[in-house]
């Protein structure tokens, strides 16, 4: 589902290091602090949860 959500929205066909396990742990409802660099893909990581 989460890869169906981002190829659908955002036009991407894969995810950036960090960002599935970031994104698989908000939708199991725990806190996450994401730490990526700058254009990292940070975004993406609350915003996929959300759709």
């Amino acid at each position: 589902m989460m890869q169906q959500t981002l190829s659908h929205y955002f036009g991407y066909e894969t995810f950036r290091p960090g960002q599935e396990e970031i994104i698989s742990k908000v939708l199991d409802h725990r806190n996450v602090l994401g730490v990526l660099p700058t254009g990292g893909g940070k975004s993406i990581c609350y915003q996929v949860p959300g759709l």
